[in-house]
């Protein structure tokens, strides 16, 4: 009988002790459970923040001009009318600056002024075909909002034209991304560029395309004539900016 009952204690107390370990065991993967269901949600929070980040940095970087494209508000007209050929905008970054502006439709007043079709005595074709400029160019329209007494004095007076062609033009190319700021033109005055993006203005003149490369230079096509102001603080004239005599 004694013994039974010891061995019936025993049986209670291994039982027992099965019981305790199998509760353990039942917490213990309960914990890990939880743990393992936290981390996952961590991971997977830390997931989704990743990926809405790398979203967003994507849909700015798609917003945003690719580096080097023209900005303006004239851009897609200019594209759509001149599609190909040498006034395209591809065929444009083919020529020299006072070449390609004589491609240009919308430049054909300007091409004139700087080839000596305007006046015989001003002729800067070679001076800004040989070296780097950043050249704002007033389109045809732009020419078109002067008086017809302004245009007269400009075939006949040869340092007006001069100082205002030499106005629009500064040493050094400045793309779009570089170009809002004071400017020294090679004429001695300064120009101020202000704004971003399509709303660029120099002076009080907007920018219909900018940006535009050429061979040599980077064009800014723009809605208004600039005028120099009277007395320049300063001169950058280069001599060879100066007007020549035609032959």
């Amino acid at each position: 009988m004694e013994n039974q009952h010891m061995i019936s204690q025993r049986s209670v107390l291994t039982a027992a002790g099965l019981a305790a370990v199998a509760a353990l065991s039942v917490v213990g993967c309960s914990t890990a459970t939880k743990e393992t269901a936290t981390s996952m949600t961590d991971k997977a929070s830390s997931a989704m923040d990743s990926a809405t980040s790398a979203m967003t940095s994507m849909t700015s970087a798609m917003a945003a001009p690719a580096s080097g494209d023209p900005v303006g508000a004239g851009c897609a007209a200019y594209a759509e009318a001149n599609p190909s050929g040498p006034g395209s905008v591809a065929g444009l970054a083919m020529d020299p600056v006072a070449t390609a502006a004589g491609n240009s439709p919308v430049l054909t007043t300007l091409a004139s002024a700087l080839s000596g079709k305007l006046n015989p005595d001003v002729n800067l074709v070679e001076t800004l075909n040989n070296g780097e400029f950043t050249v704002f160019a007033p389109t045809d329209d732009a020419f078109g909002k002067l008086d017809a007494a302004t245009i007269e004095s400009l075939k006949t007076d040869s340092d007006l034209l001069s100082g205002i062609l030499t106005y629009h033009v500064v040493s050094g190319q400045a793309d779009p991304s570089k170009v809002v700021g004071e400017h020294t033109t090679v004429q001695g005055a300064t120009l101020e560029v202000t704004g971003s993006g399509d709303e660029l203005m120099v002076n009080d003149a907007a920018v219909v395309c900018g940006g535009i490369k050429t061979a040599n230079a980077t064009l800014y096509l723009i809605d208004t004539v600039l005028m120099p102001p009277a007395t320049p603080a300063t001169t950058s004239m280069s001599p060879s900016m100066t007007t020549t005599t035609a032959p």
